[in-house]
């Protein structure tokens, strides 16, 4: 890679992350320790996803489950006490052609930096109702494995119709006593066996041509309003306690699709087994390549194997 000639007085960091959720502060937490001074450009969504849910009874080391934003404020106090500096910024624009990299922030900054970590997540799509919006993380999900287990012995919906859908609503039988599915159109985009697995679930009823009009409740999710996508008839539905949203995911990867290989959603694709992508010094880790388990604990699992690429990147062109 070529050298990218600075202005006078430029300072570069050694390590710059993007994202503050579970994989950019372990990240950080293992970049702090091995004395690399990292920078964390939070993000405007500091903590990423947990923030916005409530119970986490899925990571390890708390017996009797944690909030989620009190597990990244337990985090981001931890990464700070090794030294990391967190800044409420983001990357807007890049340039990844020549070392170091060049990073133009929403706030007007430009910074430089030896080694770059993206981890800026997958933001869920939402329907983008004011109801739903409100009663996030209080009965409106879209992380089935997240918080299926709170919906035991009650009826719950799942909006969507393609393989995310068909599979959450399967894997949410489980624990619901119905799960509605709420389809827009007259048929699944599913893969077959997904359809068929959904179809043929006894406790998974279809809704076709149907679509929320409107989550009801003011504290936790008390119904449903859907309405005929054919005729626009409403009605209320008092019986559904629960809302899964699975259609779909966008990763935060807008800044970066220029300069790195990608699929055909934004996913960027790293090296397989690592957190290196096609440019040294540029690596990945969390929701951000992840499209398949999205979890906390797989994505801080990531941070720390991009953290440790990171030190042993340096290391190989002569420490830091």
């Amino acid at each position: 890679m070529t050298s990218r000639t600075l202005p006078a007085g430029a300072v570069v960091e050694n390590v710059v992350i993007c994202g503050s959720g579970p994989a950019g502060l372990t990240a950080a937490l293992y970049t702090a320790r091995a004395n690399l001074g990292p920078l964390v450009l939070e993000g405007m969504q500091p903590g990423g996803q947990l923030t916005i849910t409530t119970d986490v009874e899925n990571f390890p080391g708390f017996a009797h489950g944690i909030m989620g934003p009190e597990l990244m404020e337990t985090m981001r106090a931890q990464v700070s006490r090794f030294g990391t500096r967190l800044e409420l910024d983001e990357v807007v624009r890049c340039e990844l052609d020549a070392s170091p990299f060049v990073l133009h922030t929403s706030n007007g900054n430009t910074i430089y930096t030896r080694t770059l970590v993206i981890a800026t997540g997958a933001s869920a799509k939402y329907l983008g109702l004011p109801s739903e919006t409100r009663l996030r993380g209080h009965g409106v999900s879209a992380c089935a494995t997240c918080d299926g287990f709170f919906f035991r012995g009650v009826e719950i919906a799942v909006v969507g119709g393609g393989d995310s859908a068909c599979e959450e609503a399967n894997f949410l039988t489980k624990f619901a006593s119905t799960v509605h599915l709420l389809v827009r159109r007259d048929s699944l985009r599913a893969s077959k066996i997904m359809q068929q697995r959904a179809l043929q679930n006894p406790k998974i009823k279809v809704h076709w041509f149907t679509e929320v009009a409107e989550v009801l409740g003011e504290k936790e999710v008390e119904g449903l309003r859907v309405r005929d996508t054919r005729t626009g008839a409403e009605t209320a539905w008092s019986n559904v306690k629960g809302l899964f949203l699975a259609i779909g995911h966008q990763p935060n990867s807008a800044p970066f699709v220029q300069w790195l290989p990608h699929d055909e959603v934004g996913y960027l694709l790293g090296e397989a087994g690592s957190a290196r992508t096609q440019i040294p010094g540029v690596f990945v880790a969390g929701d951000i390549q992840d499209k398949v388990y999205r979890q906390a604990i797989t994505a801080a699992g990531s941070g720390c194997m991009a953290a440790i690429d990171v030190e042993r990147w340096l290391e190989s062109q002569g420490g830091h």
